[in-house]
């Protein structure tokens, strides 16, 4: 097809967008993919992709690494270990979180964070911003510095003393989310539900780590989600749902979707693949499973993956969140009989993200191989302001290409994995499908187990306000006292 020259050809593979799979040659030049086709030359190397799928690198838009948590403790690792956890699984591309504390400087978080990260991330990174102090100084000064720097997604808490946000609190953030044109993030569960059932599960004597999933019941989830989605509905800004774990949750989205509210949600791979019955196992062993919200039922999981399928959920994340068992920031900090609502909550996830969801979605047949590429890569890149940059195999991309072995498989092992943790909730499993080499900007990064780049290869994300957002959002000229709502067409009478 073209005479060009080019740095890297990669040749032969199956490419997959989310239009389709065709066997096509991919050009790269100065990072960037040139041309997608046939018949290309190079000056430089020839990647060999006969055989394999050729995949936009993945997109993992809900991390939390080297973070310190509401309970105090901070998560086991850090920009080094996470991004090689997820290049080696297949992502390419991390938005983890800059997290503000009460009485913080939503600024000194950002500045903080971005020094935590410098000089380690082998993938490239951005950070979304966490809004806990919804001060003057937060909402009129930092935020609108951030967004214009990049940072242009925000999320808030419905949930936990140290970081959740009231009512009045939360339309604040809201509003000055959708007036800098940037995407809000709830995590929506009802905070007051959860605290009036732990108080009554514990003094009753049922504190074992089993009754997590009692204390954080799907009612909880239901409730919060159509709570947030009026939320951001008074104040008509459009919002991304995190870590959906419930049919129940699913139905609000679908019922937010009908009414035509620009509504998007997440889900996870643990929600996917594992269920509360986990959870009943000796404390040790159950801590691995403790989340929030919690592991549900199989009536849950088969509901997720019609809703990850038929497009009522958007993306699909790891919610990567990784603390060692034991120690002062462990799982267990607080010893082996620990009560349900002491545990750390939160399971790694970045390095099987993409390959669970494979072996579980794509071969299983639950999920077409464009969905698949759709919801990991190229939906969240869309969603949070990198479109057209990240999350796709077209020409002017990152050159950000994994090469997939659809036929290999292995049974996970937490010793061959690159978190350095010691432990994973999906040991023992079988999975089909793997990763092979990944590519970030047109440098092989990891290839067949053996890591190739050095620390620092990651850039810094500058991400762009989200079209969903600029769509959805025009400026506010009114206030209709008939519906009750602002509006966007005409001056209130």
């Amino acid at each position: 097809m073209s005479m060009q020259s080019f740095d890297v050809v990669v040749r032969g593979g199956r490419v997959v967008t989310p239009q389709g799979v065709a066997e096509t040659d991919i050009g790269i030049r100065d990072g960037r993919i040139a041309v997608v086709g046939s018949g290309l030359s190079s000056a430089g190397d020839v990647i060999d992709a006969r055989g394999l799928l050729v995949l936009p690198g993945g997109v993992d838009a809900h991390c939390h690494i080297d973070q310190m948590v509401s309970s105090g403790a901070r998560t086991a690792d850090d920009f080094a270990s996470a991004s090689m956890a997820a290049a080696f699984g297949g992502t390419t591309t991390l938005i983890s979180f800059a997290a503000q504390h009460r009485g913080q400087s939503l600024r000194r978080v950002v500045d903080d964070y971005k020094t935590r990260a410098e000089g380690k991330s082998v993938v490239d990174y951005g950070f979304h911003l966490i809004v806990t102090d919804a001060s003057q100084q937060t909402l009129d000064i930092d935020l609108p510095a951030l967004v214009s720097e990049g940072f242009t997604s925000v999320k808030i808490y419905l949930t936990y003393d140290a970081l959740r946000l009231d009512d009045r609190a939360a339309l604040d953030v809201l509003a000055a989310v959708r007036r800098e044109g940037a995407m809000p993030l709830i995590h929506a569960e009802s905070h007051d539900m959860i605290a009036w059932f732990t108080e009554k599960l514990l003094s009753a004597g049922y504190s074992k780590i089993h009754h997590l999933a009692d204390a954080r019941p799907i009612l909880a989830e239901r409730d919060a989600v159509h709570h947030a989605v009026s939320l951001a509905e008074l104040v008509n800004v459009p919002i991304v749902l995190v870590h959906m774990s419930s049919a129940e949750a699913v139905e609000q989205v679908r019922w937010a979707k009908k009414r035509g509210f620009p509504i998007h949600a997440e889900t996870c791979p643990q929600y996917l693949v594992l269920t509360r019955e986990a959870l009943g196992r000796p404390s040790f062993e159950a801590a691995k499973f403790c989340c929030s919200p919690p592991l549900r039922d199989k009536t849950s999981q088969d509901a997720l993956w019609s809703a990850l399928s038929d497009g009522t959920l958007s993306i699909l994340s790891s919610d990567h969140s990784a603390f060692l068992m034991e120690g002062p920031d462990g799982k267990l900090r607080d010893g082996p009989d620990t009560a349900f609502n002491r545990v750390q909550y939160g399971m790694p996830g970045l390095e099987l993200r993409l390959p669970l969801i494979f072996s579980e979605g794509v071969v299983s047949g639950r999920l077409s191989i464009e969905r698949f590429v759709e919801v990991t890569a190229t939906e969240p890149a869309r969603l949070y302001g990198l479109a057209g940059r990240k999350g796709a195999i077209a020409q002017g991309a990152d050159a950000d290409l994994v090469l997939w072995d659809p036929k290999k498989q292995i049974r996970i092992d937490p010793d061959t994995l690159h978190d350095g943790l010691g432990w994973t909730p999906y040991e023992g499993r079988e999975v089909t499908g793997l990763p092979v080499m990944t590519m970030v900007r047109g440098t092989v990064i990891c290839r067949e187990g053996e890591r190739l780049a050095p620390d620092g290869h990651g850039r810094l994300l500058a991400r762009a306000r989200p079209e969903a957002c600029a769509i959805a959002t025009p400026p506010v000229t009114g206030f209709d006292v008939v519906s009750g709502r602002f509006v966007c067409d005409a001056p209130a009478s």
